[in-house]
């Protein structure tokens, strides 16, 4: 029996463990995927560990996904261009690493009906979260995202790898979004204000209310599954979806990175939805 891993610190929160054993038992195959906590600073000597074991890869959560890049043999575009790696296959004693989340975003975004094509984005947040979204709304056809964090500096460096001018940094501030949510139709939310176990909360949502009519509102966050942003959203009209949808799509994306097989994402977003309800 192969054995697949996710690995961080803290880690008995992850439903990594649920979702991936819930698609291999689907699809009969001869795995069995578990947790491990992993302090930070053991981050090689765990790679060193499991390409001694008979594990096929493994999942990395906070704090893994910068600390792996230096120490795999080969990166995808993905995982280069994010500067982190959520996503480990082992072959014949070399690390592949992969990263899923931009991709799991942007399907999720599409399974919602918030296709960011042709849209102007309003995202919040410039952490690591944004730097798998941002691209992946570029790539997806965004006519142009506005990123808005605390730290203006931050906002801007992310913005600094595209070249042709459809990234605008900004402050995340009152004033900042009541100023620029007309002029969008989606808002990404990719900060934990509003998380479960998180005290941080928006200084206010009133900028949902200049959205232009039938905007989409998505936020990465899913514990709780209807936080705030979502709650006002939904009642100015607005169409709303929360991360869980990503977490279930970069799950996917990942198995079918361990075993090289294809799977038929929306029966098996389907099973995960019905098993994670």
């Amino acid at each position: 029996m192969k054995r697949l891993y996710v690995i961080g610190d803290p880690i008995a929160h992850s439903k990594s463990p649920l979702i991936q054993n819930t698609m291999l038992r689907a699809l009969g195959m001869d795995y069995v995927y578990e947790a491990r906590r992993v302090p930070g600073d053991e981050t090689a000597r765990w790679l060193e560990k499991a390409k001694g074991e008979p594990c096929a890869g493994f999942n990395a959560t906070m704090p893994h996904k910068r600390n792996l890049v230096p120490l795999m043999d080969e990166l995808s575009e993905d995982a280069r261009l994010y500067g982190a790696v959520n996503t480990v296959c082992l072959r014949d004693g070399r690390a592949i690493g992969h990263n899923t989340d931009g991709a799991g975003f942007l399907q999720a975004l599409r399974e919602a009906g918030l296709d960011p094509a042709g849209r102007t984005v309003l995202v919040l947040g410039a952490g690591g979260a944004a730097s798998a979204v941002v691209p992946k709304l570029v790539k997806g056809g965004a006519r142009g995202v506005f990123l808005c964090n605390r730290t203006l500096e931050r906002a801007a460096a992310l913005c600094a790898w595209d070249k042709e001018g459809r990234l605008a940094p900004a402050e995340l501030t009152r004033e900042s979004l009541e100023r620029l949510a007309p002029r969008c139709s989606l808002v990404v939310n990719c900060t934990s204000l509003g998380m479960t176990g998180t005290a941080g909360q928006f200084e206010s949502l009133d900028f949902l209310d200049g959205l232009p009519a039938g905007s989409g509102v998505f936020d990465l966050i899913y514990s709780p599954a209807e936080t705030e942003l979502l709650r006002r959203a939904r009642l100015g009209g607005h169409r709303t979806a929360n991360g869980l949808g990503m977490l279930i799509w970069q799950a996917i994306f990942a198995l079918e990175h361990f075993t090289g097989t294809r799977i038929d994402g929306r029966a098996m977003a389907r099973l995960l939805e019905e098993t994670l309800a």
